[in-house]
Order: structure tokens, then C-alpha cells, then sequence
């Protein structure tokens, strides 16, 4: 009862003073600023799409927002909450001197409180301009500000204010947002109980929140629209039928961050680009993201790695080191349509929550013999083919460090030697002696400048370049392998189709190619490529129905494993490793780890896209050679053997 007491005493106190309150308005109305309700610009979250205009993640800062204009706002909502807050709201100046006298009357005859007396713009005054203290001079202020306000501003423009500003509960800030969070539509898409629901949840946010309290937020709703139908707002079909209805309620996160390593990377590059607001901004940045394979490409990692600890652990059961390895093991993969350059997927490590290190952007690792074939296609380049043949033997080379004389005697994988086989077959098996030894007929520099031409800097000066000794981040492996996918064009793999404020466009995606070789070259590798996972250590990687080039890479120790490859139109690169550096089990070679982690994702493409392009389209120019019995392809630039030497070559192989 004090309680009750206290407020019939407050709003007779204000109903005695709205008069003198009008005439102190004009006489110090000037002290009052409003300045940040004339000039409204609340902060506005900056909204991220994905290529098909699915949204995939929310970016603010303290207050979650989208902001909704007058004209994007359906009159019933006006309606609406105005039969529930303020059925005179066109007629008053800011403040209803006779709705608080007949709340003073209503609450007196109920014996509590059954009505409120502020106005719309009230409401907003407390909410933008005042603290919440509940004093008689706050309230003063708060008279005299909604009167100036109203003096100020159009009756629209109050309610686009209200609209936006007020809370409507879960992290919701104005009814957009709301709109979007509870029923996933926008404001033009809700019925009218939706409508009604929502006008109705400022008055309490937390007690009428339909995520926590569902019946009783119907019953919020309902008396809106009982209200309408009283006012003769609404006829009685609409009535009936609204009552009755049981909207769906989502309850999702704030962020509905679905791709967190790429909102991650959004943000980086905004700044980058100089938009210092992003979180408040109220930007839609629309990225180049698939979010149907962006999710597969996490499942595909995510098995791959699970596999691995699997193994790990049924070969060292009682070795306390596999735990240690668990827990450092990782994964990346980054997926991209081949010519435009497109990121369709990101995964930065296996789980998010656990590590958002970004391992596709920030982690440089040595690709192994994944890099290998840049260095044979420069040889093709240089006139070398398929059916060149190279020397697989075991050389001791010797270099002085630190003043002393040392040797280096590598070796292949399998610990053997070919003796003579074609380059086909050496890159098919990834013959490490072999590529020795087509580097040094190269030759080392002139190998080097021929890698500069694919953008690649800090080059070993020696030959372990041969075996991958470079260090690379999976971006970078998957943007200088568009050189192969992409038909001899590099295109620069980018995340940001265009980010747009209102009806201004911020940025706009430009494409970066450079030219690498011809089409034809760069499908003379592509048919190696294509061997490589037919029949050679990409095996793993193989998928039914789908025409796939790719290499494996594993480095020295097993530290790492890769696998780079492509489809006719889509290119992506997996890699697994520990953080630490150390080595992984012995057995997680590139195609053993990350071979499965790539056919799985292709796998999913398929049933995604089962119209896909499955094979790769043959450029003019490209020669078809039967020698030996096996198909081989050549150009102008490669040409196939003559017809004496190809004699020559099969009486020697006799002998």
C-alpha cells in the first residue's frame, strides 16, 4: 500500500506541476539539450551475408540494433502501440495533463496501480535524455523535455525515435532488431499478433519476453489487440483470428555468428580499409562466402581430425605423448572458386571456441612437396613434358656453415631410387631425387626468378626448395595454386564482395589477376595433377563423379600435412599440423590426414551442387600423344617426341 501511496502522491504532484512545467519550458527551455533526439544516430549493428544473401553474423558493440525509418514501418505497428501506450499521441504537445488525472482516479478507485500516464514521447525522453532516478525533479525534467521535444520534432520522426531506441528484451534494441530476432522477418512480414507482441514488450521486457515466457507474452499481445478492436481499429475477423494465433519464437544469439573466422578476418580488413566504426556503423557487408560449404568445410576438418587422434591413440595407447600431440594437433582449409578468386569457405583450426588462431591466414607453414608442382611448371614452361625424362638417383651435395664443410644426402620418401622415369611419374609419385635434379638442370637461380613471377618472395637460395622448404600460409599456397586451377591466370582470393551504408556503396571488390603461362600449359600440369589422385599419393582424395587435380605435401618428420587441389571450379587447400612444430605420428602423411578432410568436402559438394561442372575442359592447342601405350599430352611449347627418338627410347629401355 506505501507503495501505491507514494506513486497516487507522485502523480498528483504532477499534475499539479505540468502547468507550471509548460511555462518554465519557456522560460529555461533553452538548458535543456536534445540535441541527441534532433540529431538521432544510435549505434546500428553492421550485418554480415553470405554470397546468397543468408545472413551469417551480427558485428556490434554494447547495444544490438537495426535501424528501422519511418516508411519501412507498417501503420498497424503504429497502431498498435499506440493503443496499448498512447491512443492521444497525435493530439497531445508531449504530455497528457488529463491522461494523469484520470490515472490518479483510476488507481485511487482500484486501490493500485492500474494505469500510467506517460506519453510516447515521455518514454522516450526518460529513456534517451534522463537517468532513471526516481525524484520529482527528474520528472520535472522529463515534462519539459518531452515538450521540447514535440516542439522540435515531427510526430513521425518522435515515433521513429521510439521505435528504434526502446528495448524490447533478449539483447533486442528497437523493433527491427526485435523483429528479426524473435520471428526471423522483417517488419513488413509480421502478422499482427507478431506486431502486437511487440508493441507490448517495452512496458516489461524481461517479464513479457516470449523466449522465457511465452503465455504470458500471448497475453500481453492479446490485449493489444483486444484494444484495437475497442478503439474500432481492427473489425472483428482480424480480432478473433489474431487471438487465437501461436506465432513460432526463435532464441538465438545475439551475434547468430555461424562463420566466426570469417567475421574475424571482416573486421581485419575493414580496418584495413579504414571503416573504424564497423561494430556501430550499421554497415551489410556482403561476402564472397558460401555458407552451405562453409559448414560442410568445418565437418570435413573436424573428421579428418578426429580420425587422426584415433589413430593416435590406438597406436600409442599408453604413450603419454599422444595426449600431448591431441591437444596440439590442428587443421585449416580454405576453399575458393578457382577464377574469381572468391573465398567460398574459411576454418582457421578444428574448433573455434578452443582456438580462434586463424591457421589459413596467420599461420606460415613449409609446404612440403604441395609446392612442387610450381617448380614443374616451370619446367613445362621451359619445354620440359609429361615425357621428359629425369634422373631419380641419390646425390651427396656439400655446403660450408659456420665456417665448417657439411653434406646433404636427401632421399625419397619410399627410400628408392627409379634410375630414369618420365616427369609424369615423378611428380604422379612425388620422387624427391627427381626434383632435385630437375632443379639443378633448371638451374637455381634461373628457378628462382621464375617463382618471383607467381609473387613468391623469401625463396631458400639453396636446393631444398626442391622439397618445400619455403614457408607459406595456407592463403598464400591457395592463391599462387590458382595458377594451375584458374588456367594459368593467379587470381588474388578475396572474402568482400561490396559493403554497403544505406544506399552508398563502401567498398566494391576488384579482381587481382596476374598472368602465369598459357592455358594450354597449365593444363599439361592439370592432367599430371589429375594422376596424382587417380593413382598417386593423392589417392585418399578422390571422389566418384568428379574430375580432381591436387598434391599432397608432408614435411619433414611428418611436421606437416597437406593437401592442395581442384575441380574444375572450385580450389582448396587443407592442412594439418602441430601448433608446436613438433611432429606429428608417424603416419599422418598429407594424403593420410588431409587427403580425407578434402574428398569428404568434395563429396558434400556434390550433394550441394550436383550440377557442378565435373570435368576439365581441354584448351585449344593441347596435343594428344599415345607413347608407350599411355596417353600424353603436349603443346607448341612442350612438344612431344619425334617419332626416331620415341624408337630410340624403347630400344634402349630394352637393354
Amino acid at each position: 500500500m506505501k507503495k501505491i501511496r507514494n506513486s497516487v502522491f507522485l502523480l498528483l504532484v504532477l499534475g499539479a506541476i505540468a502547468p507550471f512545467a509548460v511555462v518554465g519550458y519557456f522560460l529555461v527551455g533553452e538548458i535543456y539539450d536534445i540535441e541527441t533526439l534532433v540529431n538521432y544516430k544510435p549505434p546500428v549493428t553492421t550485418r554480415v551475408y553470405d554470397k546468397n544473401g543468408e545472413k551469417i553474423a551480427n558485428i556490434f558493440e554494447g547495444e544490438h540494433r537495426y535501424y528501422a525509418s519511418f516508411e519501412e514501418i507498417p501503420p498497424r505497428i503504429i497502431e498498435a502501440l499506440l493503443a496499448i501506450e498512447d491512443t492521444t499521441f497525435f493530439e497531445h504537445q508531449g504530455v497528457n495533463i488529463d491522461a494523469i488525472f484520470r490515472a490518479i482516479v483510476k488507481d485511487i478507485q482500484a486501490g493500485k496501480l492500474v494505469e500510467g500516464a506517460s506519453t510516447i514521447t515521455q518514454q522516450l525522453v526518460k529513456n534517451r535524455l534522463l537517468t532513471r532516478e526516481k525524484k520529482i525533479s527528474r520528472k520535472v525534467k522529463e515534462l519539459i523535455y518531452s515538450m521540447k521535444v514535440e516542439s522540435s520534432l515531427t510526430k513521425e520522426q518522435i515515433l521513429e525515435c521510439y521505435l528504434n531506441e526502446i528495448y524490447f528484451g533478449h539483447g533486442y534494441y528497437g523493433i527491427k532488431t526485435a523483429a528479426d530476432g524473435y520471428f526471423h522477418k522483417d517488419l513488413g512480414e509480421l502478422t499482427l499478433k507478431e506486431m502486437a507482441l511487440l508493441v507490448g514488450l517495452p512496458k516489461a521486457p524481461s517479464t513479457y519476453a516470449p523466449t522465457k515466457n511465452y503465455e504470458i507474452s500471448m497475453g500481453r499481445a492479446n490485449r493489444v489487440i483486444s484494444r484495437m478492436h475497442a478503439l474500432g481499429w481492427i473489425d472483428d475477423e482480424t480480432h478473433n483470428a489474431s487471438l487465437l494465433e501461436k506465432p513460432k519464437v526463435f532464441d538465438d544469439t545475439l551475434t547468430q555468428n555461424s562463420a566466426p573466422f570469417v567475421v574475424d578476418e571482416i573486421t581485419r580488413k575493414a580496418a584495413e580499409l579504414g571503416i573504424d566504426d564497423i561494430r556501430t556503423g550499421g554497415y551489410e557487408i556482403y561476402t564472397t562466402i558460401d555458407i552451405r560449404l562453409q559448414e560442410v568445410a568445418e565437418k570435413s576438418l573436424k573428421h579428418s581430425y578426429e580420425m587422426s587422434l584415433s589413430r593416435m591413440k590406438a597406436r600409442k595407447p599408453e604413450d603419454e605423448s599422444a595426449g600431448i600431440n591431441a591437444k596440439l594437433l590442428n587443421g585449416a582449409l580454405i576453399s575458393l572458386d578457382s577464377k574469381t578468386g572468391d573465398i567460398l569457405a574459411l576454418v582457421g583450426s578444428v574448433d573455434y571456441k578452443k582456438s580462434p588462431y586463424n591457421r589459413v591466414t596467420q599461420g606460415r607453414r613449409q609446404p612440403g612437396s604441395a609446392f612442387k608442382p610450381f617448380i614443374y611448371q616451370i619446367a613445362i614452361d621451359l619445354g620440359y613434358s609429361g615425357a621428359t625424362e629425369l634422373v631419380d638417383i641419390s646425390r651427396t651435395y656439400t655446403y660450408e656453415k659456420d665456417g665448417e664443410e657439411q653434406t646433404w644426402q636427401p632421399k625419397n620418401y619410399e627410400d628408392n631410387y627409379k634410375g630414369i622415369l618420365s616427369l609424369r611419374e615423378a611428380l604422379v609419385h612425388s620422387r624427391n631425387l627427381a626434383t632435385i635434379n630437375l632443379v639443378n638442370d633448371i638451374g637455381l637461380a634461373q628457378l628462382q626468378k621464375e617463382l618471383r613471377k607467381f609473387g613468391m618472395t623469401n625463396l631458400p637460395p639453396d636446393l631444398s626448395i626442391a622439397l618445400g622448404s619455403i614457408t607459406l600460409s595456407p592463403f598464400e599456397l591457395a592463391k599462387y595454386y590458382t595458377s594451375f586451377a584458374n588456367s594459368g591466370t593467379q587470381v588474388e582470393p578475396q572474402l568482400i564482395r561490396h559493403i554497403d551504408k544505406g544506399s552508398k556503396i563502401v567498398y566494391e571488390k576488384k579482381d587481382k589477376t596476374t598472368p602465369i603461362t598459357t592455358p594450354a600449359q597449365a593444363y599439361l600440369m592439370t592432367a599430371i595433377l589429375k594422376d596424382v589422385v587417380e593413382r598417386g599419393t593423392g589417392k585418399s582424395a578422390k571422389v566418384q563423379g568428379i574430375e580432381l587435380a591436387g598434391k599432397t605435401g608432408t614435411t619433414n618428420k611428418n611436421m606437416d600435412g597437406w593437401f592442395a587441389g581442384y575441380s574444375p571450379t572450385i580450389e582448396t587447400i587443407v592442412w594439418f599440423g602441430n601448433d608446436d612444430n613438433s611432429p606429428m605420428d608417424r603416419v599422418e602423411t598429407g594424403g593420410r590426414i588431409a587427403g580425407p578432410a578434402f574428398a569428404m568436402y568434395y563429396e558434400n559438394i556434390l550433394k550441394i551442387y550436383p550440377q557442378i561442372q565435373r570435368k576439365f575442359e581441354r584448351p585449344e592447342g593441347i596435343i594428344e600423344v599415345n607413347i608407350n601405350g599411355e596417353k600424353e599430352y603436349f603443346s607448341d611449347v612442350s612438344k612431344p617426341p619425334r617419332a626416331d627418338s620415341e624408337v630410340k627410347t624403347e630400344e634402349m629401355l630394352l637393354f
